[in-house]
C-alpha cells in the first residue's frame, strides 16, 4: 500500500490511561492525546466509558470504535502533544 503524502493518516494508536491515546502518525510524528474534553454528543457517550474508550481499531486512516465514533486525522494531530 502506497503512502499518501497529501493526507494525515494515523499508523499506530496505543492506550496509555484515562483517556489519553499515544498515536503514530503517517508523517512519523508521535502525539499523547487527551480526548476527555472531547467527547461531546451522543456518538461519544459510549467512550466515556474506559473499557469502551479502550477498544478502538483503525480501520482505514484514523482511530474508531465499534459503535462508529472516529475523529479526524487532523483534528488529532492538532490538539495532540508531541513526545
Amino acid at each position: 500500500m502506497l503512502q499518501n503524502d497529501f493526507f494525515l493518516e494515523i499508523k499506530q494508536a496505543e492506550y496509555i490511561h484515562d483517556y489519553i491515546l499515544k498515536v503514530y502518525f503517517t508523517n512519523n510524528c508521535i502525539k499523547k492525546i487527551n480526548l476527555k474534553e472531547h467527547l461531546i454528543g451522543e456518538i461519544f457517550q459510549p467512550l466515556k466509558n474506559i473499557d469502551f474508550f479502550k477498544n478502538f481499531t483503525i480501520p482505514l486512516n484514523t482511530i474508531e470504535w465499534s459503535n462508529g465514533a472516529d475523529f479526524a486525522p487532523e483534528f488529532l494531530y492538532e490538539i495532540g502533544e508531541e513526545i
